[in-house]
Formats: C-alpha cells, sequence, structure tokens
C-alpha cells in the first residue's frame, strides 16, 4: 500500500514539474510593438517584408529582419496597399482562449503552494502509520491485528504447560464471557508474564492472537515514552481510547518494565516523563473510568523493578512465571521446530533435550537453526542426531577455531590442564558425568571440559559445591605437578571458584564458623536496572573472618585436588597424550584409559570408603 502511495505521489509531482515547465518556459520571440500610422508609413515606404494578419493583430517582417507587432483597425485599404508594395501577405484564425485556462494560469502557482502546504500538515498529524508525525506524537503507535493475521497458536507453544493454561482461561473468557460470570465472577483486567529471555513471553501473546478471535493491540513499553513532556501520557490515554472502541480486544505490551519501573527512583523526580506515563497507566487499568472488556497482557524480564501499583489486584490481578523449560519439555519444543525442518526419521529429541540443560525455547530454536545450517554447509539432504550434537557444542562450548596455529608446548600444557579438570570430575564421588574433553580452542578458550547432569537440577548440596571448587582447581594443580609452573590460563577457573566459595559463605549459610546467615546486603539503583553496590552490614572483624573461612575452603579444594591427582598422576598423563594424538575425547575413553592401566577397582574401593 505504501509503495503504490509513493509512486501516486511521485507521479503528481512529475505531472507538475512538467506543467510548469510549458507554461513559464515557453519560448516567445520578442517583437517590437509599432503603432498604426507607422505601420502605414512602412508599407509606403516599401520597409515591410512579410506580415501575417491574425484577427486585428498584424505580425510581421520589416525589411531588415526586425519582427514587430501593431493592431490595425477595420481598414478595406490595407490589403491593397499591401499588395501593391509587393508584401508577402498570410491570414491566419484568431486564437480564442478560454476563460478557465485563463484564470488556471494566474492561478496555479497559488493552488500549488496551498495543496503542497495542506498534504504536509495532513502528514504531519497523521505521522505515517504509527501516529509519530510532528503533530501526532500523542497517537498511540499500538499495531493491531485483525483475526487470522497471526498463524500462530497454542499448538506451537510447548514446555510451559501452566502459562499456557491461565492464557487460554483468557481466551476462553473473550469467546464466552457467560461461562465464568454467571456465578459472579470477574476476569482478570491484567496478567503479567515474567521470566528469563528467551522462554516463550512474545511467543504466547502472539499465540493469543492467534486464538482469540478479538482485536489484538500489540506495543512495546518503549514505544510510549519521549523526549516531550506528556507525549507518553497522551498515547497510553490513545491506547486505551483505541482498546475501548474495539473492546473486547486484548493489549499486549511487550517490555514494560521500560514505563513500568518503581516511581521515584528516576532522576526526574515526580515530574519525570516516565512517572507520568505510568500514572496515567495505573488510572486507564483501573481508575475511575472502566475499561470493560480492554484486557491488558504485558511481558517482563525484571518483575522485580516493577512498580506495586502496578502489580497490585485490579491491574495486573495474575502473574504468570514463564519458567525454563524441563527436559520434557525441551523435547517438546525440540520436537515442535524440528517438524519446521528437513529432520531425519531416526533422530530421538529426547537424546538432545538431555543435554540441553539450562535452555530456553529460544536456544532451543537457535539450536536446530545451527544444525539446519550445517546441513545445508555440508551439502546433506537432511538433519541427522550428529549435525544436532556439532550445533549443541557450538552454542554451549563456542565454535571451533582449528585455524589457530598454537606452539607445541602450548597445546602440551593446555592437555594437561583439561586432563586435570576431567580427572578429578571422574574419580570425585556425585559430580556430573563428563560429556566432553577437547585441547581444539572454542570461543576465547584454549580447551573445555564440560560436564552434563544427569537429572534437572533446582538445588545443589554443600559437597556438590566443594566438588566443583575441587574441579575448578584440577587444571591448576596438574600443570603445576607436570611442569612446575603456573601459567594464566588457570584465572577463569580461579575467579569461579573464588565467587562460589565466598556464596557459600555469605548467600548459603553453608559455613559452621559463621552460620546460617546472609552477608552483605545488596543495593541497587532501580533506574539504572542492574546491582552496582553491595553494602556491608557486617563489621570489619567478620569480614576477616569471611576472608579467612573462603581461603580455609579453597586450600581444603586445593589439598583434596593435589591429592586426587599425585596418586593418579599415571591416569593424568595417559588422558592428556589421549588429548595430544585425538583433541577430543569423551567419557568412555577416559574409563577406557581407567580400565587399561587395571585402577578400576581401587577407585572403586576409594569411592566406597569415601561413602
Amino acid at each position: 500500500m505504501n509503495t503504490y502511495k509513493n509512486l501516486s505521489m511521485w507521479l503528481v509531482i512529475g505531472l507538475t514539474a512538467i506543467l510548469l515547465v510549458n507554461l513559464f518556459n515557453q519560448k516567445t520571440e520578442t517583437r517590437l510593438p509599432m503603432t498604426y500610422s507607422q505601420f502605414w508609413t512602412s508599407v509606403e515606404n516599401g520597409a515591410i517584408q512579410k506580415v501575417t494578419i491574425q484577427g486585428d493583430r498584424v505580425l510581421g517582417f520589416s525589411a531588415d529582419g526586425q519582427p514587430f507587432v501593431t493592431v490595425t483597425p477595420v481598414d478595406t485599404e490595407l490589403i491593397p496597399m499591401l499588395r501593391k508594395s509587393g508584401v508577402d501577405i498570410s491570414v491566419k484564425e484568431p486564437e480564442h482562449e478560454s476563460l478557465w485556462m485563463s484564470i488556471f494560469i494566474s492561478w496555479f502557482p497559488m493552488l500549488l503552494l496551498i495543496g503542497v502546504w495542506i498534504f504536509f500538515m495532513r502528514q504531519m498529524q497523521m505521522g505515517g502509520k504509527g501516529g509519530g508525525g510532528a503533530l501526532g506524537f500523542g497517537r498511540t503507535r499500538a499495531k493491531m491485528q485483525e483475526e487470522g493475521e497471526v498463524k500462530v497458536t497454542f499448538k506451537d507453544v510447548a514446555g510451559i504447560d501452566e502459562a499456557k493454561n491461565e492464557l487460554e482461561e483468557i481466551v476462553d473468557f473473550l469467546k464466552d464471557p457467560e461461562k465464568f460470570t454467571t456465578l459472579g465472577g470477574r476476569i482478570p483486567k491484567g496478567v503479567l508474564l515474567a521470566g528469563s529471555p528467551g522462554t516463550g513471553k512474545t511467543l504466547l501473546a502472539r499465540a493469543i492472537a492467534g486464538e482469540a478471535e478479538v482485536p489484538f493491540f500489540t506495543i512495546s513499553g518503549s514505544d510510549f515514552v519521549e523526549m516531550f513532556v506528556g507525549v507518553g501520557a497522551s498515547r497510553v490515554r490513545d491506547l486505551f481510547t483505541q482498546g475501548m472502541k474495539n473492546a473486547p480486544c486484548i493489549i499486549f505490551i511487550d517490555e514494560i518494565d521500560a514505563v513500568g519501573r518503581h516511581r521515584g527512583a528516576g532522576l526526574g523526580g515526580g515530574h519525570d516523563e516516565r512517572e507520568q506515563t505510568l500514572n496515567q497507566l495505573l488510572v486507564e487499568m483501573d481508575g475511575f473510568n472502566a475499561n470493560d472488556g480492554v484486557i491488558i497482557i504485558a511481558a517482563t524480564n525484571r518483575p522485580d523493578v516493577l512498580d506495586p501499583a502496578l502489580l497490585r489486584p485490579g491491574r495486573f490481578d495474575r502473574q504468570v512465571v514463564v519458567p525454563v523449560p524441563d527436559i520434557k519439555g525441551r523435547q517438546l519444543i525440540l520436537e515442535i521446530y524440528g517438524k519446521k525442518t528437513k529432520l531425519a526419521d531416526n533422530v530421538d529429541m529426547a537424546v538432545i533435550a538431555r543435554g540441553t540443560p539450562g535452555f530456553s525455547g529460544a536456544d532451543l530454536e537457535n539450536l536446530v537453526n545451527e544444525a539446519a545450517l550445517i546441513a545445508a554447509r555440508q551439502e546433506a539432504k537432511e538433519i541427522t542426531l550428529e549435525f544436532l550434537e556439532i550445533a549443541k557444542d557450538k552454542i554451549m562450548m563456542g565454535a571451533e577455531r582449528k585455524s589457530m596455529i598454537i606452539p607445541e608446548k602450548e597445546k602440551k600444557l593446555t592437555a594437561y590442564h583439561e586432563a586435570g579438570h576431567a580427572i578429578v570430575a571422574r574419580l570425585l564421588p556425585g559430580t556430573d558425568p563428563i560429556h566432553k574433553v577437547t585441547i581444539i580452542p572454542r570461543g576465547r578458550a584454549m580447551g573445555l571440559m564440560m560436564q552434563l547432569p544427569i537429572d534437572e537440577k533446582y538445588s545443589y548440596s554443600k559437597q556438590y559445591i566443594l566438588n566443583r571448587i575441587a574441579i575448578s582447581y584440577g587444571g591448576w594443580i596438574a600443570e603445576k605437578l607436570i611442569f612446575n609452573e603456573i601459567t594464566t590460563g588457570a584465572g577463569n577457573d580461579i575467579e569461579v571458584a573464588s565467587e562460589m566459595a565466598r556464596k557459600m559463605v555469605c548467600e548459603f549459610g553453608m559455613s559452621d564458623e559463621l552460620g546460617p546467615l546472609a552477608y552483605g546486603k545488596k543495593e541497587e539503583q532501580i533506574f539504572l536496572g542492574r546491582e552496582i553496590a553491595q553494602h556491608r552490614d557486617y563489621s570489619e572483624e567478620t569480614a576477616r573472618k569471611i576472608d579467612e573461612v573462603v581461603k580455609e575452603i579453597i586450600l581444603d579444594a586445593i589439598s583434596v585436588t593435589t591429592t586426587l591427582l599425585e596418586e593418579n598422576i599415571d591416569i593424568l598423563k595417559a588422558v592428556a597424550e589421549e588429548l595430544l594424538e585425538k583433541e577430543t575425547i569423551a567419557l568412555d575413553d577416559i574409563d577406557r584409559i581407567i580400565e587399561e592401566l587395571g585402577k578400576e577397582k581401587e577407585l572403586e574401593s576409594d569411592s566406597a570408603k569415601e561413602s
């Protein structure tokens, strides 16, 4: 539609330009005006060469070629005199100029200016499709979805059944309100979808648009606020006005935290434009003027920073948490996206689902898409499990940098470093199984040892965290034992281990010396939206004690790791050699090495003693 509109506008401009050129740039001959007496005398003297008689006008050329024009009265002697003097005579019919054409030519420039002015004023008021013109700042930028325009339905949503059921109830109410109002109940005025990025909040909203047979308005929270004061509040009023005209309807506000943050934390005080917008939103959702039939659905990643008045019953009656899917949900999501690709018949998505803990719906969609791209690059006709595994490793560990030239000494050091992590992870009881060990640079790392849990984990024991700390120091200890030196390669491991140890003491209450208390209250500037400071609510003596306990946890973990690697240094060397040869190994390779060295029974007896 916009293409045809622009084409028509340029066509009108082109025709106008052509008309102006024809009207004002015509080539006209400059003729010398001559009185009738002068003309008669010139004829008698033979000074006229040629004339053209057109009504009462005589146009001609003198003997020297000079053009002239004169007006002649009715004179019967003129023609005989011209013939007698040998003048070349021609006659034309007089031009009859239209009165309307004369008026048009006279007024055309003014009419053109008025038309251009009206056109630009209308554009400024309308502001295009989004109402953002110079005089249309206060109009809403919400886009209205008609029935059948959105193809996504609840069948395309998986892994978040509880959230889907909550929103299916909203759609059922819009289709059959009497079913819910018979007993005196009312449908929630607003539903807030809260969850991590990529969990499917916007997808749920699109599914509602596909299922509900009512108008559906979509807008982002940032679309309300402009640099001009009062614009946001005006857009909120216009949005709800449009909603009331099309009631019953659904209004979806994405990323509502852009406009709904806690009041009083901004830099502008009570006159902050964002706060005025929020105040108007609060009034429209539940004020004196009831907006019956208008249901608000909003999505946010940060429900903790929203204003309490926005979350109270009567505004957002329900807060629906959209969680990261579990293993069953991940399998269903993978199957949905797999149906949209040329997937091999023998692919079991349960295998990929088990290996992707913590993946959101967006992550899983990206995984399937990466597998399709990898298969296309290798000119495969279908997507197999191998391509999905490659895509999974690429997302979780980073892309392989096989072209990177690594010195032999550096490669050997990396092999022992990763082997140290792997041996500790394999020999300590209660740790997650090893998925893959590689010395091929991936992403920013020179090598990786990756573990995958067997089951979903929602909480972690003290021993599990201590084992994680010990595994983190496995590479550092292996470098010291084999090369008698340490490198910067263990920097990230030390940082992760130190952070886990401090959280054990200050957040999880896992220290016998300091007890089950939380140390350090986080302070957050809501208008910045980030945790930028941590308030120390304990004494200097307690701070020293925290440092001592954290250091003790780290040193104990180092002691455990050192003993484990010293007692099994032959396994460490064998695994490192295997890595140098194959570059990438799995848990089966490590178990095979242990079996070849004849240490499986010894390790089993050690595990039995520890348990």
